[in-house]
Formats: structure tokens, C-alpha cells, sequence
């Protein structure tokens, strides 16, 4: 019975060692002059292991926790608490992401800058939010009974993940991310002081 866990958890002390190895040659020498060998090589296992962990390509070595970031989307949604919005859960969500990253991760202004600089791995996080945005504006559909692809939970999803890129590089990042989520929230009106325009004479 203990077999599959022992094993699981190989499987992830080898992605992590894989990921770890990865983004300190990144951050080091640069994306464009590292080679997946190299990588392997640091982290001790062969090439053929690296794409059996990350089948996607270089770009996913940097973004190693693609998965788990999705399942915490929908689970905010399908999770958050009574009296709490969808735009409130993933406000609280992205805050306590952020706030965990800034705390634990001395490396976290190199990584966003290595993202910044890298045409590859730009694209790549482009690419990897859409994906999100997909699953995430079907568990908005789910929980609010209307139909998948229902252009509301579309434009609620995609301007939620959007948030990510429009706070980064702030020094006021947390109160932007609280000023976008309002908007989300109660709408441009809610917030506001702009005067309703009158028609014309």
C-alpha cells in the first residue's frame, strides 16, 4: 500500500529537482543559452526523464506549477465560502498567491524579470493563462448554472487572470489588485465618481 506513494513522491522530487535546476541556469546564464541536457545533467537524470516530466518543452520547466495553479482557480470558485462573490474568491486568492511568493521566494523579482525579457517564455505564459481562463470560465458557468461558453463567465475569467499582468512590477500591487477586483465586482459604475453623460440639445 505504500508503494504508489513512495513512488509519487519520487515523481515529484524529481520535477521539482528538474524545475529547480532549470530556472537557477536560467536566471544565471540566461533562457536562450541553456540547453534541455544541461538541465537533465544538473539534476542528475537523463533527457528522456526531463520530457516524460515536462512533455511541453523548456518553457514549462519554468512554469512548474501550471497545474496545481489551475486547480486552485476553480476550486476558489467552487469552494469560496457563502455571501462570498466569485470576483471576492479570486481576489483573495491571487492576494494570498502573491503574498505566500513575495514571502518565500527571494528569487521572485529575477523570475518575473526573466519572463519579462524572454520572447519564448512570454508567449508561453500567454498561452498557459488561456488555458486557465478556459477551465476557469467553465467552473464560473458550472457554479452559476448558465450555459459554458456563456460570454459573462468569459470576460469574468479573462479579466480576472489579467489582473496578474497588470499588477506586476507595482510598488502598490496589492491595492491594484483590490481596485480591479471591485471593478470585477460591482462594475465601472460601483466605482467610480464619473458622472453619467446627458444626451445632447
Amino acid at each position: 500500500m505504500t508503494e504508489p506513494g513512495r513512488r509519487e513522491r519520487k515523481k515529484a522530487a524529481t520535477r521539482q529537482a528538474l524545475a529547480d535546476a532549470a530556472l537557477e541556469l536560467f536566471l544565471e546564464r540566461g533562457y536562450d543559452a541553456v540547453g534541455v541536457r544541461e538541465i537533465a545533467d544538473t539534476a542528475d537524470v537523463s533527457v528522456a526523464t526531463l520530457f516524460k516530466h515536462f512533455p511541453e518543452g523548456k518553457e514549462a520547466l519554468v512554469f512548474d506549477q501550471d497545474t496545481d495553479r489551475e486547480a486552485a482557480l476553480v476550486a476558489a470558485v467552487r469552494d469560496r465560502p457563502s455571501g462570498q462573490s466569485i470576483p471576492q474568491a479570486l481576489r483573495q486568492l491571487l492576494r494570498d498567491e502573491r503574498s505566500r511568493q513575495v514571502r518565500t521566494d527571494p528569487r521572485l523579482a529575477d523570475f518575473l524579470r526573466l519572463i519579462d525579457t524572454t520572447p519564448a517564455l512570454r508567449e508561453y505564459f500567454r498561452r498557459m493563462w488561456l488555458r486557465h481562463e478556459n477551465a476557469l470560465s467553465a467552473a464560473i458557468a458550472a457554479d452559476t448554472e448558465l450555459p459554458e461558453g456563456d460570454p459573462g463567465c468569459q470576460a469574468l475569467a479573462h479579466f480576472a487572470l489579467e489582473a496578474v499582468t497588470l499588477v506586476r512590477g507595482r510598488d502598490d500591487a496589492e491595492s491594484t489588485l483590490d481596485r480591479i477586483f471591485a471593478l470585477l465586482d460591482t462594475g465601472w459604475t460601483g466605482t467610480t465618481k464619473e458622472p453619467a453623460r446627458r444626451g445632447g440639445t
